[in-house]
């Protein structure tokens, strides 16, 4: 028996997860071509029921490397991603894998500007982009290296009759199919390139683990965004962590659902890599509709889905209003912000499966804490840390310090997933790669005696009030329990002398009307003086990610203006 000194999480550790796992020797490419023999004809992609099995799968991605060698692709060169979950993306991020290339995913639905400011620093010159989004490329050329964009149409991953349906001379298809795909002149067809392209030949020369996979922008949230580098080794360690945090998976029979965007660290892991090492049934969405996953629920049941807690629970909602069968989903991963107990009971209750909530950012590809997939689960908490992976908590005044437990401090992770920097940025990097392979996760935490870690704020969030810290969730939470306030986000606003206020932003329950005075006196019930925002404004929504995060950053600049 492993033993537990030092390590006080290990004893909540479910059944048959170990406390090291083997980290594979082999690439991405490796993984996906291991699963295509093991799971050959089983499906490894569904597209509103247009299927895909693994051996189709690693067909397409050797002709699709091949037509991407045939635009001059080259290893080590970057190949940008702008697309939304599809076939055609899984297709083209393993294809680039496959020549040795570098994927850097971007979010489509990125502005014209946000696009051109990651094109031109990662350096792409190839970019496979959704029809879309091609026009805000093309644009932008002239700041960036790109010199060849394929333009990818969604519509033809569809089943035939929805193919033939969006051909409808109907006002509500019209605008359905403008939606999905629209021409885009200057760019080549994804689909004529791949089609025309012979396999690529199998003594092609092949990527190594220690070789960079990918480019993950992240940051956004706090400042200019910056390209944190993951090596196939990183992201394959993530993928066998999360296999082996869930011992119940059954390989090949698993279908997760894909409701999370692939071109985030979380969706991406869970899904692209996580997906494919289980030989799942991947389920793509291109964005997250109640409708069309309870449409998919009733043609291919999900086992396993990962996703953030407000879609956890809109389905939850809309399965009990509409009698839809969610029993078949075993295992839930929550992650990318804080999980509400309640819709962890709700949840469970519709479904009896396990809900865990998990921790990790886009530096450690991104998983480094979960909680048991058990009954020794803690609501509550992010969990205890996943195999191969060790922890401190330190002062973040001083990271050689490490605090007393129980005490809140800055969270440090290390283990085989933690990326090697940034992209040709060596100054951000060492602010947050320690020595010994430490990395600051810039997360204030406390860790409980059997090291369950509770997160507590931000560094970056931290509000400094007459010499006192004020942690944005706790009087955040405070807020959301006043009535009326359905939610709520709490900054920090720069005072003429210098210091900070409080300041909160809040969005009323259907119906109720906010007195901004009112939840000023409420929350002096709850909260001692210095927290309780010296302002606070009622507003429509909260500006969110793509994957439903608050982006503080953008509410505090509301608020100043």
């Amino acid at each position: 028996m492993t033993s537990t000194a030092g390590r006080p999480w290990l004893s909540s550790y479910a059944d048959g997860v170990p406390a090291e796992i083997d980290v594979p020797d082999g690439s991405l490419v490796d993984l996906l071509e291991d699963s295509a023999r093991r799971f050959a004809d089983r499906a490894a992609l569904d597209f509103f029921g247009s299927t895909t099995s693994y051996a189709r799968l690693g067909e397409q991605v050797g002709r699709a490397a091949a037509a991407l060698a045939g635009l001059g692709v080259r290893a080590g060169d970057r190949v940008a991603l702008v697309l939304p979950s599809c076939p055609q993306h899984v297709v083209a991020f393993y294809a680039v894998l496959r020549l040795g290339a570098v994927v850097v995913e971007h979010n489509p639905l990125y502005t014209r500007a946000e696009l051109t400011t990651q094109l031109a620093d990662c350096g792409a010159e190839v970019a496979v982009v959704w029809d879309v989004t091609a026009p805000a490329v093309l644009a932008g050329r002239d700041r960036t290296s790109v010199r060849t964009v394929v333009a990818v149409d969604l519509t033809t991953a569809l089943p035939l009759t929805k193919r033939l349906a969006l051909r409808l001379p109907l006002p509500r298809v019209r605008a359905t199919r403008a939606a999905m795909t629209v021409p885009a002149p200057g760019a080549l067809s994804w689909d004529r390139l791949v089609a025309g392209a012979a396999p690529l030949p199998g003594n092609h020369p092949r990527p190594a683990a220690e070789d960079t996979a990918l480019l993950q922008y992240t940051g956004g949230t706090t400042g200019t965004p910056k390209g944190a580098v993951l090596s196939h080794r990183n992201l394959r360690a993530n993928a066998a962590q999360g296999r082996a945090w869930v011992p119940g998976l059954r390989d090949g029979e698993e279908t997760v659902y894909g409701v999370l965007p692939l071109f985030h660290a979380y969706g991406l892991t869970l899904c692209l890599t996580f997906s494919v090492q289980v030989g799942a049934t991947l389920v793509l969405f291109p964005r997250f509709d109640v409708d069309q996953v309870l449409a998919a629920v009733r043609r291919r049941p999900p086992t396993f889905l990962p996703a953030v807690p407000p879609v956890y629970a809109r389905l939850a909602d809309a399965a009990r209003e509409r009698g839809v069968d969610l029993t078949t989903v075993r295992y839930g991963i929550s992650g990318a912000m804080s999980l509400p107990p309640d819709v962890v009971d709700t949840w469970e209750q519709v479904t009896g499966g396990l809900l865990v909530e998990g921790y990790g950012m886009t530096e450690s590809s991104p998983i480094t804490l979960g909680n048991p997939v058990s009954s020794a689960r803690r609501p509550g908490t992010v969990g205890v840390p996943f195999p191969s992976t060790e922890v401190r908590v330190v002062d973040p005044e001083d990271t050689d310090r490490d605090v007393e437990q129980g005490t809140p401090g800055e969270l440090l992770v290390r283990g085989p997933q933690v990326f090697s920097g940034y992209w040709r940025r060596p100054e951000e990097t060492a602010a947050v790669l320690l020595p010994g392979g430490w990395l600051r996760t810039g997360d204030i935490v406390v860790m409980s005696e059997d090291g369950f870690v509770t997160v507590v704020d931000r560094i970056k969030e931290l509000v400094i009030t007459g010499g006192f810290n004020v942690y944005p969730s706790e009087v955040e939470d405070a807020l959301r329990a006043l009535d009326g306030v359905l939610d709520a986000a709490v900054v920090g606003l720069r005072a003429p002398d210098g210091s900070e206020q409080v300041a909160a932003a809040v969005v009323a329950e259907p119906g109720a009307i906010l007195d901004p005075d009112a939840l000023r006196t409420a929350a002096r019930e709850h909260l001692a003086g210095y927290k309780v925002p010296r302002r606070v404004v009622v507003v429509d929504e909260l500006p969110r990610s793509v994957i439903g995060k608050v982006l503080r950053r953008q509410v505090r600049e509301q608020l100043e203006a």
